[in-house]
């Protein structure tokens, strides 16, 4: 997976980076525009659809962990936040006629900060699952599947998920992954799983690279990703082309906030229906985890 021209590939996006749940004025960052997505004209409608407290504030604030690459991760400057998902915020927001600011955040407490007000929504390629529509809305805009990541040369012959019983392997807390993780351990027996839950993916890719563990699960865009950009390959390859328990990612809305909910969905389906929204996976090379149609709960 080649990264498309990735010094233009930034759009409008505030990148803040958040500390205890707050965030910080002196790292927010204005980045420059796509010509795609300045051909994207203002929705009246949909602007005055916005919940009256995101339009008197001025912007929506989404939350994110920018180490993922090419969903997010932070730019050469190593304060602003690129990737895929920047990029389809920023477009949502000029739909939408209102700024997008992507805070930099903890993952495992994302829809518990939703939930408190801390944060508008999580765009964060998490995935929607049941248990987490518990607690908030997803707006689907993505669909993938997990890939196993091991160490360049597969030292421990890993093929499959079976192979990593016996082995020790990380994630990030409170990921899918996480789970994927847990509910395969019940099935190893006496070859004990050992799981490494870290604060952030970048974590899990160190303790991988230094052999502290076997293998990594992550989403295969961005596993691929490291396999295959010129900074990370020679660490990094896939244990296979295999891709586990493929589903949608949403952004996570509180269960509460219709409104905004459905403004992000119609907002998201006019990108759609524009051509925009494929232009965007292209440039990330993403195309083939495209989705058809804006749902909410996966439709």
């Amino acid at each position: 997976m080649r990264l498309i021209r990735r010094g233009i590939a930034v759009l409008g996006i505030t990148a803040v980076l958040a500390t205890g749940g707050c965030s910080t004025a002196a790292l927010t960052t204005e980045a420059g525009q796509l010509d795609e997505v300045a051909a994207v004209t203002r929705d009246e409608a949909l602007h005055a659809l916005l919940p009256d407290d995101v339009k008197a504030r001025g912007f929506i604030r989404l939350v994110t962990d920018a180490s993922y690459a090419p969903m997010e991760y932070f730019a050469a400057d190593g304060r602003t936040i690129i990737g895929f998902e920047p990029d389809l915020a920023a477009a949502i927001g000029q739909v939408l006629g209102i700024r997008v600011e992507m805070v930099v955040g903890a993952f495992s407490t994302a829809v518990d900060e939703v939930n408190a007000g801390t944060y508008d929504g999580v765009l964060s390629s998490m995935t929607d699952t049941a248990e987490r529509r518990k607690k908030v809305d997803f707006v689907n805009y993505f669909y993938t599947g997990t890939s196993i990541l091991v160490q360049r040369g597969n030292p421990h012959g890993i093929a499959d998920l079976q192979d990593i019983c016996g082995q020790a392997a990380a994630t990030e807390k409170g990921t899918y992954h996480e789970g994927m993780l847990v509910r395969l351990r019940k099935e190893c027996g006496s070859r004990k799983l050992t799981i490494h839950s870290l604060p952030t993916n970048a974590d899990a890719m160190v303790e991988l690279r230094s052999g502290r563990v076997a293998a990594v699960l992550q989403d295969y865009p961005p596993a691929a990703f490291v396999t295959t950009d010129q900074r990370t390959s020679a660490f990094f390859q896939l244990a296979s082309d295999h891709q586990y328990e493929p589903g949608h990612f949403g952004i996570a809305v509180d269960r509460d906030n219709d409104d905004l909910r459905d403004c992000l969905r119609d907002a998201l389906q006019r990108l759609i229906d524009s051509g925009v929204y494929n232009d965007l996976l292209a440039r990330w090379e993403l195309s083939a985890s495209g989705v058809k149609a804006a749902t909410i709960n996966a439709g």
